[in-house]
């Protein structure tokens, strides 16, 4: 049993390792693109709200 708890152990540091960078890679590219997403309609936003008052 012993044997079995140190083996998913190790199956789950070296995932940990590889999976989560990939992870993390991918959500901080994602989060980059929803911040300049958000930006973008906030600028939109501005211009036509700007746009009404005249």
């Amino acid at each position: 049993m012993l044997y079995y708890a140190l083996l998913f152990l190790v199956v789950a540091i070296i995932a940990g390792v590889l999976g989560f960078t990939g992870i993390a890679g991918a959500s901080a590219s994602i989060a980059q693109i929803l911040f300049f997403v958000f930006l973008a309609l906030m600028v939109v936003s501005l211009l036509m709200r700007a746009s009404r008052r005249t």
